[in-house]
């Protein structure tokens, strides 16, 4: 059983365009607005996390057969 590669360069990715994006609001000085940026970047990896432990979940479920 492998984790998906793909989930995983999507969450790496997202972390780096944050952190670019971050760092050069903070320069231009719209430190509110990195803020945001790092919080809905933050939410968004937080619900891609969630939906691969759902599915890991799922198929745990299936595994040992117990259905709703």
């Amino acid at each position: 059983m492998t984790m998906d590669l793909d989930t995983l360069f999507k969450i790496a990715g997202v972390g780096l365009v944050i952190a670019l994006l971050y760092t050069v609001l903070e320069q231009v000085g719209k430190k509110d607005y990195a803020q945001w940026l790092a919080f809905f970047g933050f939410l968004y990896v937080l619900f891609m996390v969630l939906q691969a432990l759902d599915t890991f979940f799922t198929t745990i479920r299936s595994v040992f057969m117990f259905y709703d």
